[in-house]
């Protein structure tokens, strides 16, 4: 069975974020036997005054392929372990989609669309639940979280936005002329290397690598964007020239 899980509203300043949270949930799905479960991913929200949020609003949703009998204990697990972890003054959140199930797609992703413009209520949230047929629950505070919940799962389905969670490494030698596509493409999170306007780099060119290397999600698969630098080769987009995802 296909699923899509997300969290939101889960930390205060204090505490470990969202992410991690997350990174536990899925861990535990794998450990418990219930499934495999993909990479994670970070949708930014908006960030407005009537908005609460601790310093990001952000929330984060994985896919994962589970054992048909293993739904109910995957909803229950997670809804305990936000009701009992997340950080005191927090508005934790959590939904959980089958997209074999699931009705009114389109609108679940353009709640996701809206979530990154304006402000959302949570009766909004609920509505579009009810109408979709995911499972939306709130686990503590206000529960404000459902929003950004339901909204990283239609961001995450839409295929268009996200920043995969964490960083990925590659052995380069600082003397050389950056690593070749064909090695970046080994690694599990980046199905391909690409500029913003779609175009593939092959095998044989080769990226230097500046700041964080992060992956952000495009057409629905993990991707390392690129882009011309001063002296005509390739290097990967910063963080900052990736917040847009």
């Amino acid at each position: 069975m296909e699923i899509y899980l997300s969290i939101d509203d889960t930390d205060n300043l204090e505490s470990c974020g969202t992410g991690e949270l997350a990174s536990q949930i899925s861990e535990n799905i794998q450990q418990q036997g219930w499934g495999e479960c993909s990479y994670i991913t970070r949708h930014q929200l908006f960030i407005h005054p009537d908005i609460p949020y601790t310093s990001h609003n952000s929330s984060m949703c994985f896919h994962a392929q589970i054992e048909d009998s293993a739904l109910g204990q995957v909803i229950n697990y997670a809804s305990d372990f936000l009701a009992r972890v997340s950080a005191v003054g927090s508005d934790p959140g959590l939904c959980v989609a089958l997209p074999a199930k699931l009705c009114c797609v389109p609108e679940l992703i353009d709640f996701g669309q809206q979530a990154k413009r304006i402000v959302l209520t949570k009766a909004q949230a609920y509505e579009l639940a009810v109408r979709s047929g995911v499972h939306l629950s709130q686990h503590g505070g206000t529960g404000q979280g459902v929003i950004g919940a339901i909204a990283g799962i239609g961001l995450r389905m839409g295929g268009e936005d996200g920043r995969l969670k964490g960083k990925i490494a590659f052995d380069t030698d600082p003397s050389d002329n950056g690593i070749a596509v064909t090695k970046v493409l080994d690694h599990p999170w980046v199905a391909a290397v690409q500029t913003e306007q779609g175009q593939l780099l092959q095998g044989d060119e080769r990226i230097c690598l500046v700041d964080k290397v992060k992956i952000v999600q495009v057409k629905k698969q993990p991707v390392l964007l690129v882009q011309r630098n001063e002296q005509g080769g390739w290097q990967n987009l910063t963080r900052q020239q990736l917040k847009k995802y």
